[in-house]
């Protein structure tokens, strides 16, 4: 995925940033990731998965 694209993109239930992990782009805010599938961000919330809150509480460590 295109760095600048993954720098616009924003999360469609808090309009928060997203960060990309692996194959996905996670929203903390939302403890929401959204698939990448081959290539291309899905920002959909009925296709994100929910993230665990060791996965959420490991982004907001410094």
């Amino acid at each position: 995925m295109d760095k600048r694209l993954s720098d616009i993109l924003v999360c469609p239930v808090t309009k928060g940033k997203v960060i990309k992990h692996g194959d996905e782009l996670w929203s903390t805010q939302a403890a929401l990731a959204y698939p990448i599938k081959d290539g291309i961000p899905v920002m959909l919330e009925s296709e994100a998965r929910a993230l665990s809150l060791e996965e959420v509480e490991s982004q907001a460590k410094p």
